[in-house]
């Protein structure tokens, strides 16, 4: 069964077939996968595991990109650099956590595509293009949070039908 979409991209209308059951469990396998793929870069940054605490600090203190001078604002600044130490394992461990239970899907998703940016403008090494591992991350987590993919066996599904959420529709924003 497919379905038919309507979209409008520059003032043109655009129709298009979606495969219904597949897309779902597509929708469902980029959630997991990528709820996975930060939960474990945050796990494994975790001092207990990684057998010693993370550090930004050398990166961001030479760090070539656009945004050097806030990488290095950052790593000359002492509660800045304690904050990002210890945001960076902690927040991609969450985003994965919620991202895979799809609890807050859209809220983990607009956290995990703010830190692709930083990555992504961070890392700039476009000596092979523009298209890196960054930028793709950034793209799932778009796909993640567009599609509201939490909504599909995950917890958000049962919290968009408490009567909670329905009181507060702008919820919806951070669920899905």
């Amino acid at each position: 069964m497919t379905t038919n979409n309507t979209t409008n991209i520059l003032g043109t209308g655009y129709d298009f077939d979606r495969a219904g059951p597949a897309a779902g469990y597509v929708m469902l396998a980029v959630r997991l996968i990528v709820g996975y793929w930060f939960l474990h870069a945050g796990w494994t940054k975790f001092a207990f595991v990684a057998g010693e605490p993370f550090s930004a600090a050398g990166y961001l203190a030479n760090a070539e990109s656009p945004i050097a001078l806030l990488f290095q604002f950052v790593a000359g600044t002492p509660w800045l650099l304690e904050f990002t130490n210890f945001m960076i394992p902690v927040g991609e461990f969450l985003i994965g956590l919620g991202v895979i239970l799809g609890a807050l899907t859209r809220l983990a998703a607009f956290f995990g595509g703010f830190l692709m940016v930083m990555f992504y403008l961070g890392n700039a090494d476009w000596a092979h293009g523009y298209v890196n591992g960054d930028l793709m991350g950034l793209l799932l987590f778009v796909i993640v949070g567009v599609f509201a993919t939490g909504r599909i066996l995950g917890v958000d599904a049962v919290l968009e039908d408490t009567v909670f959420v329905e009181q507060r529709p702008w919820l919806r924003y951070l669920l899905g």
